[in-house]
């Protein structure tokens, strides 16, 4: 009696054939959920080159295209008399943009600056001294941090502006830079994880050679880091650039003061969105253009990051 033998060349082939339909149902899947998640996006710039105002939720394409919506971002307040425009005497006000979006930029970008370098040291040391050192309570303080790291920040909002109102620095860009910059040794988690994945030889080796542990840090170990460094510059530089929620607090009714994300905010109050949304539009698609840029350059460092940070714990 003899026994039939499966056809290897029909079950590849039908194999194949599976694979083939499963990746084409992925791919379909995926590219809708992609056209979902950039239908807002387009229609957002879309909006921004609309030369008519109010919110044109019907149509994804304007009627009219213009450029003036970029231009009245950074258009400053003047004051002229129309019969003659260098006497004293009479100053009325012209065409003038009543939101200082130049003014917001600077300061969010002085605060995204400090906040990403002050923040990125801090994050680095700390995560370096956990992975090397060992200490007493190590692992309790490591515990702690975790579990203070899942509280939302916003919670403690009350008591840090009060403080901050006592030492004298509210409503000050520098409170900001405080705020951003002082929990940050909490995210400590994938930067540890990344120094994990460095051989202990090369401290040991270079404390033969007469290295401190500082200079073990900022000579050896930091110049071997650089996916790191980018993941933690990133991040730490993305909070403050696009955080509403305590600049709102501390920042309340001094424009001059204002981020971009709460300046961008008062654009949509009920007051101004008709005037003003075409021109919120352009103010939004610029504030994205350097993160954009900055992801798109700095994309495989910051994947490198993510992925070294998360081979230990």
């Amino acid at each position: 009696m003899t026994t039939k033998q499966p056809n290897i060349g029909n079950m590849q082939a039908g194999y194949a054939k599976k694979r083939k339909i499963a990746n084409i149902a992925v791919y379909v899947i995926l590219s809708i959920m992609v056209l979902i998640w950039i239908f807002p996006i387009a229609w957002l710039v879309f909006q921004s080159f609309n030369g008519e105002k109010g919110v044109a939720l019907a149509t994804f394409f304007p009627k009219t295209w213009t450029f003036d919506n970029y231009i009245k971002l950074f258009r400053q307040e003047g004051l002229s008399d129309p019969m003659d425009p260098t006497s004293p005497m009479i100053v009325l006000p012209v065409d003038r943009m009543p939101f200082p979006y130049g003014r917001w930029i600077t300061n969010t970008f002085i605060v995204a600056v400090f906040s990403c370098v002050i923040s990125t040291l801090i994050i680095l040391m700390v995560s370096y001294a956990l992975s090397r050192l060992r200490f007493k309570s190590r692992k309790m303080l490591m515990n702690f941090g975790l579990i203070l790291g899942m509280f939302p920040g916003f919670m403690s909002m009350a008591a840090i502006y009060n403080i901050m109102e006592i030492i004298g620095l509210g409503k000050q860009l520098f409170s900001l830079v405080i705020v951003y910059s002082s929990g940050a040794g909490l995210g400590y988690q994938i930067a540890k994880g990344f120094f994990d994945t460095i051989p202990r030889s090369l401290d040991e080796a270079a404390k033969i050679d007469g290295a401190t542990r500082n200079q073990i840090f900022w000579i050896i170990i930091l110049p071997l880091s650089k996916p790191i460094i980018v993941y933690t510059a990133l991040t730490t530089f993305l909070g403050p650039w696009a955080d509403y929620v305590f600049v709102s607090y501390f920042m309340k009714g001094d424009d001059q003061k204002y981020t971009v994300a709460m300046g961008l905010y008062e654009m949509l109050k009920p007051e101004t969105m008709h005037e003003w949304f075409t021109v919120f539009c352009a103010g939004a698609v610029l504030i994205a253009v350097p993160i954009t840029i900055l992801f798109t350059i700095m994309q495989r460092f910051y994947v490198a990051g993510v992925t070294g940070g998360a081979v230990k714990g």
